[in-house]
């Protein structure tokens, strides 16, 4: 019963946090804070199906699915270390 409020807890601070993270990225022009912003978004994706996958589809297997938006986000966030921060 407690399951879907932390899914849910958890893709609204992705989704706050990547928010945060692009407004001041906006304001700042850092670009290390864009790249972390699309990581959270990643995140707040891969959040958002798992909630999908276990309350709403539950015996549908999304598990890869769901892991992808995540992968991409590290990804992203790795190529910003990479390329931009080093």
């Amino acid at each position: 019963m407690i399951g879907p409020i932390v899914y849910i807890l958890c893709t609204l601070a992705s989704m706050i946090t990547a928010l945060m993270l692009l407004k001041y990225y906006s304001r700042t022009r850092v670009r290390f804070l864009f790249w972390s912003g699309l990581c959270f978004v990643g995140l707040a994706l891969g959040n958002l199906l798992l909630f999908i996958d276990m309350n709403l589809w539950p015996y549908n297997d999304l598990s890869t699915l769901r892991i992808v938006p995540a992968v991409i986000g590290y990804g992203v966030l790795i190529y910003g270390i990479i390329w931009d921060v080093i």
